[in-house]
């Protein structure tokens, strides 16, 4: 079964293309089976991209088009049912500690469906924006790309202790505009003890990591995490879903061939997949479950066919 449950717009992110109707619609005719909403979160003021702020917006209206992304979703879902699964959700920025109050408060006010945790600043900076961005905050971690990975992965960990996302995004984003984003992270070891608690931690707690097609399509070698990282996960007993994270109609379902391959070279032989139904463990989404499918059927699927 092809799926992804991460996915943005262009009417309602400023760095994507494309309307929300018209993104479901190609998920549908690419014959995607589920497929999340994950518009980005409003965000604080002082947390704007460049792009927003010259297409002047604001924290207020931040809310504004999300307010309006939650009521588009919905129509959306209710207008492609049963051909197509939507899920509801959003993807979460987790920025500083107070972001806690922040995303909570979002949560309690719309009926999601599903969340994804990410994490995009470090010491309140982007760090997958552009290359300046990520070298400022470089300079913070007092010009060590080390020590910016482990900064990465305990802020990282403050986001999953405090809200234990149901999907974890981009695993290890950090990598993007590293100079060296093929790195092995077990050559460093206060990362790589990170990355493993970090990594028990969402399997104890029963979070999906996602297989995340963007990093291909942006050049790494590897998606996200990248095969070490994967490796690690499964030996803990973690369990993996597929998102492409695309960000207009032509990214929908992006690599996932290359994505299936690189999931059968590190040995991973299931899937795991959200879909409405009686409740998993998790309180918060009370019609939601979890269903898994043998990586050789997904294969198989007309999708790749």
């Amino acid at each position: 079964m092809p799926y992804s449950h991460h996915s943005h717009s262009g009417q309602f992110c400023a760095h994507a293309r494309d309307t929300l109707a018209a993104v479901v619609e190609a998920a549908s005719v690419k014959k995607m089976q589920v497929f999340a909403l994950t518009e980005h979160m409003p965000r604080e003021q002082q947390d704007l991209y460049s792009e927003e702020i010259d297409a002047g917006y604001s924290e207020e209206k931040l809310h504004e088009i999300f307010n309006d992304y939650y009521a588009e979703a919905r129509r959306l879902q209710a207008l492609y049912s049963p051909k197509l699964s939507i899920l509801i959700g959003t993807e979460i920025d987790w920025i500083r500690p107070s972001s806690k109050e922040f995303i909570e408060s979002l949560l309690s006010k719309f009926q999601f469906q599903l969340f994804v945790g990410s994490v995009h600043h470090v010491h309140d900076i982007p760090i997958d924006y552009d290359a300046k961005s990520f070298e400022q905050a470089k300079k913070v971690s007092g010009d060590s790309l080390e020590r910016l990975f482990e900064d990465y992965f305990d802020l990282q960990y403050e986001m999953l202790h405090s809200l234990k996302p149901p999907v974890v995004g981009h695993f290890d984003l950090i990598r993007l505009k590293s100079e060296h984003p093929n790195v092995a992270f077990k050559t460093m070891k206060g990362v790589w003890q990170r990355i493993h608690r970090n990594l028990a931690f969402v399997v104890r707690y029963g979070g999906l990591l996602e297989l995340n097609s963007a990093a291909l399509r942006k050049g790494l070698q590897e998606p996200y995490p990248n095969a070490e990282i994967s490796k690690e996960f499964l030996g803990l007993g973690g369990s993996f879903t597929v998102s492409d994270d695309s960000h207009g109609i032509d990214q929908i379902g992006s690599s996932y061939r290359e994505l299936l391959r690189f999931a059968q070279d590190v040995g991973i032989a299931q899937l795991t997949y959200f879909e409405k139904g009686s409740p998993t463990k998790d309180s918060r989404f009370p019609d939601i479950t979890t269903r898994t499918t043998a990586l050789s059927q997904v294969q198989r699927h007309p999708f790749f066919t």
